[in-house]
C-alpha cells in the first residue's frame, strides 16, 4: 500500500477557549473528541470551560442522577497490532473524590451509549467487575475500599483480566483539587503500561487484545443523586496509522 511521512496519528485537544460542549444533543464533536456517555443529553451534563484557568481547563460533568455518565473520546477505531504504539495521556483533577467512578483508557464499547457500571467495568469492595469484553486504563471508584487510589484494569488479552482491586491498586492517590498526569502506553503485542505523574506503576504482558479494535474514554459517572465533575488539561492520543487498510 502507498505510504507518506505522516505515519503517526495524533489527536490532541486543550481545552482552550469558549469552543467546548454545552448541554444540547447526545453526541457531539469536541475538537477531535466526541463528547458522549448515556446521560450526556440532559441539560445539566456537558464539558464547559472552567473561567479563569490561565492554561485553558474543560470540566466533564455529569447528571444528577445515578449511573450517568459523560465521557470525552472516540470511537472505535484502534488496533494494537496494526497501530501500535499506542499512547493515551491526560491531565486531570477532580473537585472531591466522593460518590463518583472515573476511567481513562481504551476499550469497545460504544461511546453514544456508553455508562461506566452498565456497559464498561465497576468496583465495589474489593472486586472489579469487568462488564467490557476489552478494556485497559485507568479506574478510581468511591466504591472500591481503596476508594482514593487509581487502579490499573484490563481485560480481553491473552492475560485474564484481574478483579481484585488489591492487586491491581497503583498506591497513588488522587487528591482534591491537585492536577495528575495519567499515562497508559500499549504495544503491538498487547504489552501494557500505567504512568502517574511520570512514573511507570505497572508492567502487564497480554493486557491487551491484538485484534479487537476500540476507542479511547475519558468518563466520569455519578454513583448517586448529585452532579460530578472531572477537570481534565489537555488529552493526548498517538498511536501509528495502519498502512494495510
Amino acid at each position: 500500500m502507498a505510504q507518506s511521512d505522516r505515519g503517526r496519528i495524533e489527536l490532541f485537544y486543550d481545552f482552550f477557549g469558549e469552543d467546548n460542549v454545552a448541554n444540547t444533543a447526545e453526541t457531539r464533536l469536541l475538537g477531535p473528541f466526541i463528547v458522549g456517555g448515556q446521560g450526556n443529553a440532559e441539560t445539566d451534563a456537558g464539558v464547559p470551560t472552567i473561567a479563569g484557568m490561565v492554561s485553558g481547563a474543560g470540566r466533564i460533568t455529569t447528571t444528577n442522577e445515578d449511573n450517568h455518565c459523560t465521557m470525552v473520546g472516540t470511537n472505535t477505531g484502534f488496533s494494537a497490532s496494526l497501530m501500535g504504539p499506542i499512547v493515551l495521556e491526560a491531565r486531570v483533577q477532580l473537585d472531591n473524590l466522593d460518590t463518583k467512578e472515573v476511567f481513562f483508557g481504551l476499550s469497545d464499547i460504544d461511546p453514544n451509549t456508553l455508562n461506566l457500571e452498565g456497559t464498561l467495568i465497576h468496583g465495589a469492595s474489593t472486586t472489579i467487575t469487568l462488564t467490557a469484553s476489552d478494556i485497559c486504563g485507568f479506574l478510581l471508584s468511591s466504591e472500591l475500599t481503596d476508594d482514593e487510589d487509581w487502579h490499573m484494569v484490563y481485560n480481553g488479552g491473552s492475560t485474564t483480566g484481574e478483579t481484585d482491586s488489591t492487586a491491581i491498586d497503583a498506591d497513588d492517590d488522587a487528591v482534591a483539587a491537585e492536577w495528575q498526569v495519567l499515562r497508559l502506553e500499549i504495544d503491538t503485542n498487547g504489552t501494557a503500561r500505567w504512568y502517574i505523574d511520570g512514573v511507570l506503576k505497572q508492567t502487564k504482558t497480554g493486557a491487551v487484545s491484538t485484534t479487537t479494535v476500540m476507542g479511547v474514554c475519558l468518563g466520569v459517572e455519578a454513583k448517586g443523586a448529585a452532579i460530578e465533575n472531572l477537570d481534565v488539561d489537555y488529552l493526548l492520543v498517538q498511536a501509528s496509522r495502519d498502512w494495510t487498510a
